[in-house]
């Protein structure tokens, strides 16, 4: 097997692969260079298309930004509400401890004037007996 068709070395083949690349580029260059009316509304078309699918794009992205920045802001408002809630139950829970706690004292204010009464009643039964008066 001979390699003198393409190349001895590595680096004639590198030139060689390099020349034909850029012929290449240049036939394709020349091809949608033409000055051909049809191709040019074509590219026209294309370029519009183009553009009208970026705007598309453009706007569906700032759609998606607008909705998110609404839902951060509609869960920061509901993570303040449920703040407000939390501090609200904590003080009217407060509140009904200081109430119950109130309504025990005077339950054992009452307890105690009751048992007071009856400790005198009993006294005065007592002194009437014994006494008799």
């Amino acid at each position: 097997m001979s390699f003198q068709k393409y190349g001895a070395n590595f680096n004639d083949r590198a030139q060689e692969a390099a020349k034909a690349r850029k012929a290449a580029l240049e036939k394709y260059r020349t091809i949608v260079e033409t000055p051909d009316p049809e191709m040019q509304a074509r590219k026209a078309e294309r370029a519009v298309a183009r553009a009208a699918k970026e705007a598309k794009r453009h706007a569906a992205e700032q759609e998606r930004q607008a909705r998110l920045k609404a839902e951060k802001e509609a869960q920061a408002a509901e993570a303040e509400r449920q703040r407000l809630e939390a501090i609200a139950a904590a003080e009217k829970a407060a509140r009904d401890a200081e109430e119950r706690k109130q309504l025990e004292i005077k339950y054992a204010e009452m307890m105690a004037a009751e048992q007071k009464a009856a400790r005198d009643a009993r006294y005065a039964a007592r002194k009437a007996r014994k006494f008799g008066g």
